[in-house]
């Protein structure tokens, strides 16, 4: 049997839809399954045991517009599929699967493009967002709720040579303990202040940690300016790995502090204690990272959430619910996290 489950969503979807593969994996162990994903979100299954192949879809790029959906409707035609679960739920995935015509395709009720599958799973608001994606398995026959829902990703030893590699040119020792700070997020009101983020690399610097700033390229200069404000006494990797790498790199810390984002949900899959600072969204909302390796920072505004992924810039001027966060309040959570958790390797097995 030859499966492709379609997330064309952001890099957090995709590891959140990890669940997914995995059921199916478990039920169809000699299935061959292929994760269809945008170009920028592939390397984070890199490694990953369910996943057999990534089929790319630059919607954003060269793949957008009414071409690029003839293009990949090709491309997934190519495929010779028997299966087609749309985790993703625009009417665009529903379009693609149709004009692809797989034979049994499989989407959400609640999807722009419900009537294009064949059958239709539920997907439950009040669930956390794990739960609602793994619902799409349930017209398989699988019982979603006998299923783990823990998000799980790889760690190759390609990317690991790759980290090894930047900290020793960083000039980081062997062995050093690293805690990990994400400051970016692709919504600007997501982003937790940068001057809360050195106050906190300052203090942990203080302590004897190695302060590892993380992020994409395009979150490169935000990690500068913490940097900066910092004195420069962090290492930053942002821009500089690949996704892949960037898996690596959370893995090898004791601790993240991320805002909510790709690399909150990449060490919830890792299991690396971390400090999630939410703001203009909130953990109801079903996104938080779960379990006692997780703490959630924020404020109990009126105002909260003013959004479902965020936006560039708060609707009441004041950004609130970032600017009142005191790095005291963070540091106090990670002590917590620090305190309880076992001490995670800083080197390469």
């Amino acid at each position: 049997m030859r499966i492709v489950v379609a997330q064309t969503a952001f890099l957090g979807d995709v590891v959140l839809t990890t669940p997914v593969f995995a059921a199916v994996r478990r039920h169809w162990p000699e299935a061959h399954i292929t994760a269809w994903v945008r170009p920028e979100a592939a390397g984070v299954l890199a490694g990953h045991p369910a996943v057999d192949a990534a089929l790319l879809d630059d919607k954003r790029g060269r793949d957008r517009g009414l071409a690029g959906v003839v293009r990949v409707a090709r491309r997934v035609r190519a495929g010779r599929f028997d299966v087609a679960l749309a985790v993703h739920k625009s009417l665009r995935t529903a379009v693609v699967l149709a004009l692809a015509r797989v034979p049994r395709r499989i989407g959400f009720r609640q999807s722009a493009g419900a009537w294009l599958y064949h059958e239709r799973a539920t997907r439950d608001p009040a669930q956390h967002d794990l739960d609602r994606n793994l619902a799409i398995v349930a017209p398989l026959g699988i019982d979603p709720s006998r299923e783990s829902a823990q998000p799980e990703l790889s760690v190759t030893p390609e990317s690991q040579a790759r980290l090894d590699t930047l900290l020793r040119h960083a000039g980081v020792p062997v062995g050093a303990p690293l805690v990990g700070l994400a400051p970016g997020s692709v919504w600007a009101t997501k982003r937790w202040t940068p001057e809360g983020y050195a106050a906190v690399a300052v203090e942990l610097s203080r302590r004897g940690y190695t302060v590892v700033l993380l992020g994409a390229p395009n979150e490169a200069a935000i990690a500068a300016d913490v940097n900066r404000r910092a004195g420069g006494i962090a290492i930053s990797l942002a821009g500089q790995t690949d996704v892949a790498t960037l898996v690596a790199a959370i893995d090898r810390c004791r601790a993240m502090v991320c805002n909510d984002s790709a690399p909150m949900h990449i060490a919830a899959a890792r299991g690396v204690p971390q400090v999630a600072v939410f703001g203009p969204t909130h953990p109801s909302m079903g996104f938080a990272p779960r379990g006692d390796n997780a703490i959630v920072v924020q404020r109990d505004l009126s105002c909260r959430p003013c959004s479902t992924h965020g936006g560039v810039r708060c609707p009441i001027g004041t950004h609130a619910c970032m600017r009142d966060l005191a790095s005291a309040e963070v540091l106090a959570a990670l002590d917590r996290l620090l305190a309880r958790a076992p001490q995670r390797r800083t080197s390469p097995a």
